[in-house]
C-alpha cells in the first residue's frame, strides 16, 4: 500500500500540508461497504474529476443554490465586510473559489485584504485555484491548505480579525448533531469577534429540491458514479458503472435529500487493495450523501449552541436560501 503525499501547494509551507494516506481510504471503504445499508463517505467525491463535475453542477439551471448564494453575496457583501473588517479570509471547501472572489474584492475595496487561506480536500484542484489567485491578487498572501475539513485541522498564523467562509450549504452534508459538532470545531480555532459566513439551504417544495440533485443532463449522476470510478482507479476495484444508477429522494424525517447508487442487478465487486469482495442484490443501494435543509429560525439557535451569535441573516426569497453571519463569542 502506497501513501498519497501532498506536495507543497502554491504558497503552502510544509507544516500546513497534510499526508493523505490511501490506507485511510482503504479503511473507510472496507468499513462503509460492510455496513447495512452500505454507504461510502461523500468526502471521496472530490478528486480532480469529482471537483470538475461539481463545478459543472453549479452551472446547471436546476442547481439553484449557486445562483441564490451568489445573488445574496453580490447584494450584501459590502455590508458584511464593513461590519467585520476582516484582515484574513479562510474558506472551508474552497473548490474553484468562484464566489469567494466577491468577498476578496470587497475586502480589497475596504483596504483590509491581507491573506486568503483556501482549504480543500482535492490537492490538484486546489493547486490550480491557488496558482490562478496568486496571479489575480499578487499583493495578497494566498496560502492553500490541503485538508479534510471533516477531521480536526490547524491554520497558519493569521492576522486578526478573521472571516471564515463556509459557502454553498455544505453544512447540509452533515446531519444536525454532526453539523453542531463541526461548527463547534470551527469556533475552537477562532478568536472572539472573528466571524463565520455560513450558507444554508432552506426548506422548500420537494420537487424543487429533487430537481437540483437529479438533473436531466445527468451531470449529478456522473458526479455520484465518479465515486465508484475513483475506487476503481485508486483501489483497483472492478465496479462496472453501467450496472449502478444514481437516485435522489427526500427523507421527510431527516429533512434531507439523499443521494444513493442503486445496483441494477445482482452482482459481485472485488476491491483488491481493500482485500475485500462486496456482493449486491438487485435494487440494493449505497448511500453516498445527504443534504439537510433548515428553517430560517433554527439557524440562530444553532449559532447559540456552538459558541456564536447570529449577527445578521439574509434570505433569497426566489430560491429560499440563507446567508448567515455568525460572530464568535
Amino acid at each position: 500500500m502506497t501513501d498519497e503525499h501532498s506536495s507543497d501547494v502554491a504558497g503552502t509551507t510544509p507544516p500546513y500540508t497534510v499526508r493523505r494516506s490511501r490506507q485511510q481510504m482503504v479503511l473507510d471503504v472496507r468499513q462503509d461497504l460492510t455496513k447495512s445499508p452500505k454507504q461510502l463517505s461523500p468526502k471521496y467525491f472530490y478528486d480532480e474529476r469529482g471537483s470538475e463535475l461539481f463545478e459543472e453542477i453549479t452551472q446547471l439551471p436546476e442547481y439553484y443554490l449557486t445562483r441564490a448564494e451568489r445573488s445574496l453575496l453580490e447584494q450584501q457583501i459590502a455590508e458584511i465586510i464593513a461590519a467585520v473588517r476582516p484582515c484574513s479570509l479562510v474558506e472551508l471547501g474552497a473548490g474553484s473559489a468562484t464566489k469567494t472572489r466577491l468577498i476578496i474584492e470587497a475586502m480589497r475595496a475596504s483596504g483590509c485584504a491581507e491573506c486568503y487561506i483556501p482549504i480543500d480536500v482535492s490537492k490538484d484542484f486546489l493547486e490550480a485555484t491557488g496558482l490562478q489567485l496568486k496571479i489575480d491578487y499578487p499583493d495578497m498572501k494566498i496560502t492553500p491548505v490541503v485538508s479534510d475539513i471533516t477531521e480536526p485541522f490547524m491554520l497558519p498564523a493569521l492576522s486578526s480579525p478573521t472571516l471564515v467562509a463556509f459557502l454553498g450549504s455544505t453544512i447540509g452534508n452533515f446531519d444536525r448533531p454532526a453539523a453542531a459538532k463541526f461548527l463547534g470545531e470551527v469556533r475552537r480555532i477562532l478568536q472572539p469577534d472573528d466571524s463565520l459566513l455560513l450558507g444554508t439551504d432552506l426548506e422548500k417544495p420537494i420537487p424543487q429540491l429533487l430537481a437540483a440533485y437529479d438533473d436531466p443532463l445527468g451531470v449529478t449522476a456522473a458526479f455520484n458514479l465518479n465515486l465508484l470510478a475513483r475506487i476503481n482507479r485508486e483501489l483497483d476495484a472492478d465496479f462496472v458503472l453501467e450496472q449502478f444508477e444514481h437516485i435522489a429522494r427526500f427523507n421527510p424525517e431527516a429533512r434531507s435529500v439523499e443521494m444513493r447508487l442503486r445496483s441494477r442487478q445482482e452482482q459481485t465487486v472485488t476491491i483488491p487493495r481493500a482485500e475485500m469482495t462486496v456482493s449486491f442484490v438487485a435494487g440494493e443501494t449505497i448511500w453516498t450523501e445527504s443534504s439537510h435543509k433548515y428553517s430560517a429560525k433554527e439557524i440562530s439557535q444553532i449559532a447559540k449552541e456552538t459558541g456564536f451569535f447570529c449577527k445578521a441573516q439574509w434570505i433569497d426569497q426566489e430560491w429560499p436560501f440563507a446567508e448567515n453571519l455568525f460572530v464568535a463569542k
